[in-house]
């Protein structure tokens, strides 16, 4: 299973508006931070290791792609951090986590 990395507002609409259909996992990566490093690693060995199929799951860069993360915090109402990752189901925020607590096991523990 992969991400998709969304750098356009269009592409964020669409995944937003899929989340009614699909539920969405959106991780805010900043390039230039170690916890966000950590966090992205987290991430990818949640991806490698039999993650939830029916789920969209989506990468936003903060730092290249500010106005796509500056509309996430909006549209769900999640202040923003990175790293970070939002969890959403028909547009609704379901659960969000930042920092050190972005981990596979805590991933897994929410998705599984």
């Amino acid at each position: 299973m992969t991400y998709q990395e969304i750098t356009t507002l269009e592409q964020w609409s669409e995944a937003l508006q899929q989340s009614d259909s699909r539920p969405l996992v959106v991780f805010k990566h900043s390039t230039t931070c170690p916890v966000s490093a950590n966090a992205h690693e987290e991430f990818g060995n949640y991806l490698k290791d039999n993650p939830r199929g029916d789920v969209n799951y989506v990468l936003v860069k903060v730092i290249e792609s500010r106005p796509v993360s500056n509309q996430i915090a909006e549209d769900t109402g999640v202040k923003h951090e990175s790293p970070q990752i939002i969890y959403i189901d028909k547009k609704a925020k379901v659960w969000t986590a930042s920092h050190w607590s972005v981990t596979k096991a805590h991933i897994s523990a929410v998705l599984d």
